[in-house]
């Protein structure tokens, strides 16, 4: 078997075994593309806290997910929240473009991105 095949198998394998972890599902988080301004990080992270109906507690001052205090964190964390609580409904990790889904799983420290299958 040539190198280029067991390195397909190889990931094929991983992919099977990833995917098992969410009931056949891959598991996903939705987070700020690192390419996107902070003015619109901010307007989607205005929405999603907003009228969107996420839970930014964890973003507040004195809370978990408060550090690091940047726009592109708290945007991050807010967009996940929104995704997770809603995409069951249709909802999807777009945010006029601000947004982008993960299979790694962004928590940090203290803070822990929801993750709902």
């Amino acid at each position: 078997m040539s190198p280029d095949r067991i390195c397909f198998v190889f990931a094929l394998l991983l992919l099977m075994i990833l995917s098992q972890n969410s009931g056949g599902l891959m598991a996903e988080w939705c987070i700020a593309n690192e390419q996107t301004p902070d003015s619109k990080l901010q307007a989607g992270l205005d929405w999603a806290c907003g009228i969107g109906g996420a839970d930014c507690t964890k973003i507040l001052p004195g809370h978990a997910c408060y550090p690091p205090n940047t726009v592109r964190a708290h945007a991050s964390y807010a967009f996940n929240n929104y995704y997770q609580k809603y995409k069951h409904r249709g909802a999807t990790c777009f945010f006029q473009g601000a947004a982008i889904i993960t299979l790694l799983d962004p928590s940090h420290d203290t803070c822990h991105y929801e993750l709902t299958p």
